[in-house]
C-alpha cells in the first residue's frame, strides 16, 4: 500500500455515473523544484482540479498508459500552502474565478483564503475585480461543493454507489439527512434506480426496526409494482397481503393493519367487486380509468356513401393486382367508418394486405396515415411490407428521457394532449405487446377525429408489461373488431402457418419431417437435446435457411433448469463466441460478458443515449431509449474507462456503464416470452419437460409463430403433445373491459 498527496493537476477521464476517475495528481517536490505528478485511477465521489488530497493504494503498470495507482481510498485535506490555494481556486472549481483572479485573492489572503471565503466571504470585496455580489456568489458554490462533498462520503457509509448518491444529492439537497433519519423508504418512491430492497438494505444500516411502519407501507407498495412485472393491475386483498408479509418476513396480521393507512394517504385505492377487495397502486387504476374515457372519445362515426366506399376498395384491388376475401373487406369499410377499431387473426390471414388496402384507401382520401408497432424489428416489418416509414410508438411519440416527469423512471414523451400527433390516422402493429402504460401514452397523443386502428394475433401472449390490453378491448365489445381467419393459398403453403393455426385449435399436428419446414427431432434426455441444438445452429440451419448463426433464434419457454435460458447461453456462447485473447471480457451478476457477444436489453431505459456513425467515425443520428427486448452485439469493453459499448439493429451505439449491465442478457437463447414482437428465419424449440404453468398452448403458439422459414423442435413429442391440450395460462388481473363497459353503459344506459 502507497500513499500520495498533493493537488489534482488534470482530470483526463471522468464517469459521472459511477466516478471512475484517470487524474494526475502533482505534489511540489523540494528535491529539484520541479513537480511530481502520479497518475491516480479509482472511484472519486465528489473531485475537481485543483482539490488537495491523499491517496492511498496499489503501485500497477498499465500495458498502454504506464505506472499508475489503483486507488482504493482518499481524503480531501485542506491546502496547507498558498501555491496549493491557489491552484484550487484557479481551477475553475468555482464559477467567476479564473487564474488572475485566484492569484490575486491568494495575494491578499494567502493561506487564509479558503477560511475568509467560509466565514467572511464580504472580505472578498477587497480585492480587485470582486464586487459584493460576485462575493456572495463565490461564497456560495464553495458551500455547496463541500456540501455536497460530505453528502457523497455519508451517502457512501450506507453502501450507495456513486451514480445513485449523485442523484440522491440533486433530488433532495441538504434533506437528505433527515430523510435517512426519518424515512429511508423514501428513496424508493423518489428516485429512479431505487427499488426497495436497496432502501431496505439502507434502512437496516440506520436502525430501523423491521416492523417499522414506514417499512411495511414500502413493502406493500413494492409487492404492488413487482406485480405489474407479472402483467396485473392490482392484486386481490388477500394475495397481497400473503406476498408482501412473505417479502418483509413479518406475520400477515401485521401487514394487514397498515393498507387502511395507505388508502388514506391514497398511495393506493381499493375497489370492492362481488366481495373481493381489489387493490390498486393510484397510478394504475387511473391509468386504466382514463384509458377507458380516451378509447370511448375516439370511437366515433364517419358519414360516408357505402357503395362509394365499396367501389373505391374495388378499384384499390384491381391496381394493387391483390383479391380481399369478405373478412378483409369488412375490415377495410370498418377502419374508413370507425374511430377505433381492431383486426385481429393469426399468421396467414392477410392481416399485411388488409393493412396496405386500408392505407392506399386513405390516403387516396388525402388522409395522413402514421405507422408504428411496439419494437423496432416489427416496425422494420410493417416498414417492408408497406413501403411507408414504420416507427415504434416510443419514436412515434418522441420520448424524451432527458425530461424528468411524474414518473419516477424519467419517461416523457413528447407528443401527448398538449401536442397532439398530426395524423388523420394511426395504424398500430402487434398490439397484443402493447401494455397498459403505453396505451395511456398513445391515447394522449391523439385528438377526437384520428382514426385508431390496431392490428394483433390475439392469441399470442400478452404484453410483458401491465395488463391484457387487446384482449380486454375485444372483450368490452366497444368497437367494431374484425377477426381474419381464412389461410391464404400461399401460406397455407408453408407448415409453420397450418401447424400454428392446428395448435391455437387444440388439435394435434403432424411430427413427421416429411415437410420443408417444420421438424422435429425426438430426443430423450437433456445432453442429446443441447447437442442436437449446437450442431443445428453451428452447422445444419444457417446454409438451410440462408442466414448466419446469429441470426437463427434458441426459444425456450424457462429462465432455469438444464434447457433454460442461463444454461443454454452458457453452452451456447461456448461455440458461438469462443474464448480468445483478442476479445475481451468481464463479468457482471455471474455471467461472463465477452466482445462479439449477443446480447439482449431486458428492461426499458428510457434515458440512456444511443448514437450512429458513418464508415468515418462521424455521429450523424443521436437519440435516447432503448427498449426490453431489443437485441445487440457487444462491440467492445474498455476495462479503465468501464464501458461496454452495444451495437443494436440499424447502426445504434449504445455506451454502457458497468453498472447498467444488470439490464443486459446473453441472448444465443431467450425466453419465448422476450421473442414477442419479433421474426427469425429459424428458431429451434428445445423442449423436454417443465412446470405446467409454462408448458401450454398460448407459449407454443407464439414461439412457432416466431419463424419465418423454419421451425425445429428438438426433445419430446409427448411433452408438444401436452402444451397443445394445457390452455391453462397465467390469471392476469386487470380491468380495462370492465371499465369501459361500466363506462359506456353509464352514458347509453344500456346495462347488460
Amino acid at each position: 500500500m502507497i500513499e500520495v498527496e498533493g493537488y489534482v493537476d488534470r482530470i483526463t477521464f471522468r464517469n459521472e455515473e459511477n466516478g471512475y476517475t484517470v487524474l494526475y495528481l502533482v505534489n511540489p517536490s523540494p528535491k529539484d523544484g520541479e513537480d511530481e505528478e502520479t497518475c491516480c485511477v479509482g472511484c472519486f465521489s465528489f473531485i475537481s482540479e485543483g482539490q488537495y488530497i491523499v491517496v492511498r493504494g496499489r503501485e500497477t503498470v498499465h500495458k498502454n498508459y504506464g505506472p499508475q495507482i489503483q486507488v482504493d481510498s482518499y481524503e480531501e485535506k485542506q491546502p496547507e500552502d498558498s501555491m496549493a490555494v491557489e491552484r484550487y481556486l484557479g481551477s475553475g472549481a468555482i464559477k467567476g474565478i479564473g487564474p488572475a483572479l485566484a492569484s490575486r485573492i491568494v495575494r491578499r489572503f494567502g493561506s487564509d483564503s479558503f477560511h475568509i471565503i467560509e466565514v467572511e466571504p464580504e472580505r472578498l470585496a477587497e480585492v480587485k475585480g470582486i464586487s459584493k455580489k460576485m462575493a456572495i456568489s463565490i461564497a456560495e458554490q464553495f458551500a455547496e461543493k463541500n456540501q455536497m462533498r460530505q453528502a457523497m462520503m455519508f451517502l457512501q457509509d450506507y453502501g450507495i454507489s456513486m451514480n445513485l448518491a449523485v442523484k440522491i444529492y440533486k433530488f433532495y439537497k441538504d434533506d437528505i439527512y433527515e430523510v435517512l433519519r426519518k424515512n429511508p423508504y423514501k428513496l424508493a418512491q423518489d428516485i429512479s434506480g431505487i427499488g426497495f430492497k436497496m432502501a431496505d438494505a439502507i434502512a437496516q444500516k440506520g436502525g430501523f426496526y423491521k416492523d417499522s411502519s414506514f417499512r411495511i407501507h414500502a413493502g406493500i407498495i413494492y409487492t404492488l409494482e413487482q406485480s405489474g412485472t407479472q402483467g396485473h393491475c392490482y392484486l386481490p386483498e388477500n394475495e397481497l397481503i400473503n406476498q408482501a408479509a412473505a417479502m418483509l418476513v413479518l406475520d400477515r396480521d401485521i401487514v394487514a393493519k397498515e393498507i387502511d393507512e395507505l388508502t388514506l394517504n391514497k398511495e393506493i385505492i381499493i375497489e370492492e367487486v362481488a366481495g373481493e377487495r381489489r387493490l390498486y397502486s393510484s397510478r394504475l387504476y387511473y391509468t386504466e380509468l382514463n384509458c377507458a374515457r380516451m378509447l370511448l372519445d375516439l370511437n366515433i362515426d364517419f358519414p360516408g356513401d357505402v357503395i362509394a366506399l365499396a367501389s373505391q376498395v374495388e378499384k384499390i384491388e384491381k391496381r394493387e393486382e391483390i383479391e380481399l376475401d369478405e373478412m378483409q373487406r369488412q375490415a377495410v369499410y370498418q377502419a374508413a367508418r370507425h374511430g377505433v377499431m381492431i383486426i385481429t387473426g393469426g399468421p396467414g390471414t392477410g392481416k399485411t394486405t388488409t393493412i396496405n388496402t386500408i392505407i392506399n384507401l386513405l390516403e387516396d382520401e388525402g388522409l395522413d396515415v402514421l405507422l408504428a408497432a411496439p419494437t423496432g424489428r416489427a416496425a422494420k416489418r410493417m416498414s417492408e411490407a408497406s413501403g411507408r416509414e414504420a416507427q415504434t410508438i416510443h419514436r412515434l411519440l418522441e420520448i424524451n428521457g432527458g425530461v424528468e416527469d411524474d414518473d419516477k423512471a424519467g419517461i416523457h414523451f413528447e407528443r401527448n394532449e398538449l401536442n397532439p400527433l398530426e395524423a388523420d390516422a394511426v395504424i398500430v402493429d402487434e398490439f397484443s405487446m402493447v401494455d397498459i402504460y403505453l396505451l395511456y401514452a398513445l391515447l394522449k397523443a391523439l385528438v377526437q377525429g384520428t382514426r385508431l386502428i390496431m392490428v394483433g394475433d390475439v392469441n399470442q401472449l400478452p404484453s410483458v408489461g401491465p395488463g391484457n390490453v387487446l384482449k380486454d378491448m375485444i372483450n368490452a365489445k366497444f368497437c367494431n373488431v374484425v377477426k381474419l381467419s381464412h389461410i391464404f393459398r400461399q401460406a397455407a403453403e408453408s407448415e409453420i402457418v397450418t401447424n400454428a393455426h392446428k395448435i391455437n385449435a387444440g388439435m394435434d399436428i403432424k411430427l413427421d419431417n416429411k415437410n420443408m419446414d417444420f421438424f422435429h427431432l425426438e430426443r430423450s434426455d437433456v445432453q442429446a437435446v443441447v447437442n442436437v441444438t449446437v450442431q443445428l445452429i453451428m452447422k445444419n440451419l444457417p446454409p438451410y435457411v440462408n442466414a448466419q448463426p446469429y441470426d437463427i433464434q434458441v426459444l425456450t419457454p424457462m429462465r432455469k433448469g438444464e434447457l433454460g435460458v442461463e444454461n443454454l447461453n452458457k453452452i451456447l456462447q461456448a461455440y458461438m463466441n469462443r474464448k480468445s485473447p483478442e476479445k475481451r471480457e468481464k463479468e457482471f451478476h455471474g455471467v461472463i460478458f465477452r466482445e462479439n457477444d449477443k446480447v439482449m436489453q431486458v428492461k426499458n431505459n428510457y434515458q440512456i443515449k444511443w448514437v450512429k456513425k458513418n464508415r468515418f467515425g462521424d455521429v450523424y443520428e443521436e437519440g435516447t431509449g432503448v427498449f426490453n427486448g431489443d437485441t445487440g452485439i457487444i462491440k467492445e469493453i474498455v476495462e479503465y474507462q468501464e464501458i461496454v459499448t452495444v451495437e443494436f439493429e440499424e447502426g445504434k451505439l449504445v455506451d454502457y456503464d458497468f453498472s447498467e449491465m444488470d439490464d443486459m442478457e446473453l441472448a444465443y437463447a431467450i425466453t419465448i416470452h422476450k421473442s414477442q414482437g419479433s421474426e427469425y428465419p429459424a428458431v429451434i424449440l428445445p423442449i423436454l419437460g417443465g412446470p405446467r404453468m409454462l408448458l401450454n398452448r398460448n407459449l407454443l403458439y407464439t414461439a412457432v409463430t416466431r419463424a419465418k422459414k423454419c421451425v425445429t423442435m428438438v426433445g419430446s413429442s409427448a411433452t408438444v403433445y401436452k402444451m397443445i391440450k394445457n390452455v391453462n395460462e397465467q390469471k392476469r388481473y386487470s380491468t380495462l373491459c370492465q371499465r369501459i363497459v361500466e363506462m359506456r353503459e353509464r352514458e347509453t344506459g344500456e346495462y347488460n
